[in-house]
């Protein structure tokens, strides 16, 4: 089977000029992670869950299975990879 069919969906919510963006994209990496990116400033249907999900347009917003993440926050991430898993 192949391993990345175990591993939970994940999408970052992100803008262009978020530094934690990049920071999460860097961790994921180095946790052999596969992501999706989804842009709040051109993604309309990204802005709208992001306001649902937070009540601001804030990022980056991490969504690993049906957990949600909201900053770069190491521990939460990790925390949602493992209940994902």
């Amino acid at each position: 089977m192949d391993a990345n069919a175990q591993q939970p969906k994940i999408v970052i919510y992100t803008s262009p000029t978020c530094g934690f963006c990049y920071m999460v994209e860097r961790y994921l990496d180095q946790k052999g992670k596969k992501y999706s990116k989804k842009d709040i400033s051109v993604d309309q249907e990204a802005l709208e869950f992001v306001l649902n999900k937070v009540g601001q347009a804030v990022t980056p917003i991490i969504t690993i299975g049906e957990k949600v993440v909201i900053g770069f926050d190491r521990p939460k991430i990790d925390e949602a990879l493992k209940a994902a898993a």
